[in-house]
């Protein structure tokens, strides 16, 4: 009889909430949360505001195995407060990152030889709208401190961000997102800046129309991301399809991981660059229109074709840029 970790690998990442996914993520019973809900670490100012709380602020953190490779895991919760950074939940975020990079400190003094297969990662599922209004000061900070935490892991710690559930990732949390090493999306993951309802209430529903769910998946979706060369791998909606694919791209050295990210050095941002002209050269009106510059001749298959054959036929434009 399949153990309780064996079903929750069939689970669909998109309807998992974070624990689950934190859970799920990492070898079978090898997750320990740190800073849990039994510590009752919640929001300072939610009640003040008249807001419920949670003990855990909408965010799962611990670490667990993968092998013998100790992996630090963020799990963001949508379903509170939209997944929005506060002043406890972004500093669970940013200490569960430095907790890594201070573990390969010690790990490398006590063995200068570390091997690749040792090297601890972060592992960032997340869930979010960005920063919490409530708390806007604070989430802000936040954001800023996990970018700095981010810089020290630089040619230390390998970070991946997972991008598959109900809200996205959106605000400044896409910034975050973006600056991973590695990004690992499922066609339902979501990724941007201004999200959908946002640019709508400020532009109007002529400029975006929010309601219309096609439209919001060929701009923010995983298959458009994937084209366009924003994210690095496209899986199924499962736990296991994460963990599979989070499995082959920490069996690389740090030196090849390193190389996946979409920014970080002066290479990346003339790709930018080259990004932002073709743009204003093509002055697209809908994304199918960059998806048929990039060599695909019939851009509106793309949307319903099944996910392996999607990868097996599409162009992208990372390829042509």
């Amino acid at each position: 009889m399949p153990s309780k970790w064996e079903i929750l690998q069939q689970r669909s990442f998109l309807e998992c909430n974070a624990r689950a996914r934190a859970i799920g993520l990492v070898d079978d019973g090898t997750f320990t949360e740190l800073a849990g809900p039994r510590h009752r670490f919640s929001s300072p100012h939610l009640p003040l505001l008249g807001e419920a709380v949670e003990f855990d602020d909408g965010i799962v953190t611990g670490v667990g195995l993968l092998g013998i490779k100790p992996v630090f895991v963020a799990s963001q919760e949508g379903l509170f407060v939209g997944g929005a950074v506060g002043e406890v939940h972004g500093a669970k975020l940013v200490n569960i990152v430095r907790l890594a990079s201070e573990s390969y400190e010690r790990m490398l003094a006590a063995n200068p030889e570390l091997p690749e297969e040792k090297r601890p990662a972060v592992v960032i599922s997340f869930d979010t709208g960005g920063v919490r209004l409530h708390e806007a000061n604070a989430g802000l900070l936040a954001h800023a401190e996990v970018m700095d935490q981010f810089q020290d892991c630089k040619g230390k710690v390998p970070i991946i961000s997972l991008i598959g559930s109900r809200v996205g990732c959106f605000g400044g949390m896409g910034f975050v997102a973006a600056a991973a090493d590695v990004i690992i999306m499922s066609q339902f993951g979501r990724l941007g800046l201004t999200g959908p309802e946002v640019i709508e209430e400020e532009m109007g529903k002529d400029e975006f129309d929010a309601s219309d769910r096609g439209l919001v998946y060929r701009t923010t979706g995983g298959r458009h991301k994937y084209i366009m060369g924003d994210c690095n791998y496209l899986v199924n909606d499962s736990i296991a399809a994460f963990r599979e694919t989070l499995q082959k791209v920490l069996a690389q050295s740090y030196t090849d991981i390193e190389k996946m990210a979409c920014i970080g050095s002066l290479e990346k941002v003339e790709d930018q660059l080259k990004m932002v002209n073709l743009c204003t050269r093509l002055s697209p009106k809908d994304s199918k229109e960059v998806w048929k510059y990039a060599g695909n001749e019939d851009p509106d298959q793309l949307v319903d074709l099944p996910l392996e054959d999607f990868l097996n036929t599409v162009k992208r434009l990372t390829s042509v840029c």
